[in-house]
């Protein structure tokens, strides 16, 4: 594989019944390509991670998985509000996710923290009222 393998997603930020689709996608084409287990559960779970926080803070956004020869790049890029204090945002437990939005089981502040602990590095990059960008790596 001299070239990346680039897959392309829409994350829709109105439908949490979709909501990880694009990581069940990014598993199925890793398999295919035959990635290692370890490596596909790594990123299927930073991946999954990425796209709920897309769909419960701003509204939805793309995703671009690149597989290299090397590493998988997952880059996470959305309109929404930003985040204010990436910092705290990486805590464990701390969330800005509505009381409506934790009824579904969803905003219990691990989203960023789990991005981190299953990729080998993170790069976030968020402007208030801008949106945010992600760039996760995971080495192969």
């Amino acid at each position: 594989m001299n070239e990346a393998v680039k897959l392309h997603f829409l994350v829709d930020g109105e439908d949490f019944t979709s909501a990880g689709q694009a990581s069940v996608q990014v598993k199925k084409s890793l398999r295919e390509l035959g990635i290692a287990p370890e490596i596909i559960r790594k990123v299927s779970i930073a991946m999954y991670e990425g796209e709920i926080n897309m769909v419960i803070h701003a509204g939805g956004g793309e995703a671009d998985v690149l597989i290299y020869e090397d590493r998988i790049e997952i880059h996470l890029n959305d309109n929404g509000p930003g985040i204010a204090n990436i910092d705290l945002a990486m805590q464990e437990g701390f969330s800005t996710a509505p009381d409506n939005i934790r009824s579904l089981g969803f905003g219990a502040g691990m989203g960023l923290p789990n991005m981190k602990r299953y990729s080998d590095s993170i790069q976030i990059d968020s402007a208030l009222g801008k949106g945010t960008r992600i760039l996760m790596v995971v080495q192969l």
